[in-house]
């Protein structure tokens, strides 16, 4: 008979694409990797993987059985997901991941009400940027993650996950006390033509939005500063080195030489939380999404 485990191995290396790659979202080495290949290579009775330069490359057996693993490994989740609905209560393990400003200013609260509700559900949570959460979601790796789409830029969310919004997250632009624009009651973006900028890492969601957004108002961006931490762009701020956005959920403390200003345009994050549509009967999902939304209500 097949082993479930080894079959969980060979999904995972057509979903990567390397050892390397189905190692790093196993979370084991790339010599465990190899070695469960080997044995269900013994198993089948022919080999799955060939040499690619110098990664691998499944061959059409490997492919074939790769095929039968991921509809196996996803009834597997509907197994589970029957076995939880019919005792009907949320047991085990939930893996969660948000980005900073909900792994700060939402989770908490979230989390502790659910273990208050369900003492027999251990949650388990990381912080890990949106885009990344939610291929861990779709790899089975993590249950349920929270993740944003700007108002004017929509982050693609894979047609495994289904998702439920949670909150409306209004942002403000954050300037020097000194600023020119500091007394303002409110501001447009495009007033901010002549500024730096201080932005998320390159490549991320969030700095793809600045940047498109600020382009949509006529302005070049100048980004002079790239820092992944919200509190740590505040200091920038603080220290006039630049203007940022800076969101409201999480926020916390704002540093004394720094200036909040609404936008005219309306700046806001959709935020919002996803899990696989085959886990969608799990009581602990069913739980955490509620959990999650109660604690919106209060944000």
């Amino acid at each position: 008979m097949l082993n479930l485990e080894r079959l969980r191995t060979l999904d995972a290396l057509a979903r990567h694409g390397s050892v390397s790659g189905a190692a790093e979202g196993l979370h084991v080495t790339t010599s465990a990797v190899s070695q469960q290949m080997a044995k269900l290579e013994r198993e089948i009775g022919q080999p799955l993987l060939a040499k690619n330069g110098r990664g691998v490359r499944l061959t059409d057996a490997g492919r074939l059985l790769a095929d039968h693993a991921a509809r196996i490994l996803s009834q597997v989740e509907l197994a589970q997901a029957d076995v939880e609905a019919q005792r009907g209560c949320a047991v085990g393990e939930l893996r969660i991941a948000a980005f900073p400003t909900a792994m700060r200013g939402l989770l908490p609260g979230a989390l502790a009400a659910l273990r208050a509700a369900h003492p027999e559900l251990r949650s388990l949570a990381r912080e890990q940027e949106p885009g990344e959460s939610m291929a861990a979601v779709v790899r089975g790796d993590l249950d349920l993650a929270l993740a944003i789409d700007w108002h004017n830029k929509r982050m693609p969310v894979p047609a495994e996950l289904t998702r439920a919004h949670l909150l409306e997250d209004s942002c403000d632009i954050a300037v020097p006390a000194g600023h020119r624009l500091a007394d303002r009651d409110r501001i447009s973006l495009a007033e901010f033509a002549e500024d730096d900028w201080i932005s998320w890492n390159e490549g991320q969601f969030c700095h793809e939005w600045l940047v498109s957004t600020l382009r949509g108002t006529g302005i070049e961006p100048r980004i002079a500063h790239i820092a992944e931490e919200h509190h740590t762009q505040l200091a920038f701020v603080e220290a006039g080195l630049g203007v940022c956005v800076t969101p409201r959920l999480g926020r916390g403390p704002v540093p004394a030489g720094v200036r909040l200003l609404p936008v005219c345009d309306a700046v806001r994050r959709h935020v919002y939380v996803v899990w696989r549509a085959d886990a969608d009967r799990r009581p602990s999902i069913r739980a955490a999404v509620e959990a999650l939304q109660v604690a919106a209500l209060n944000v």
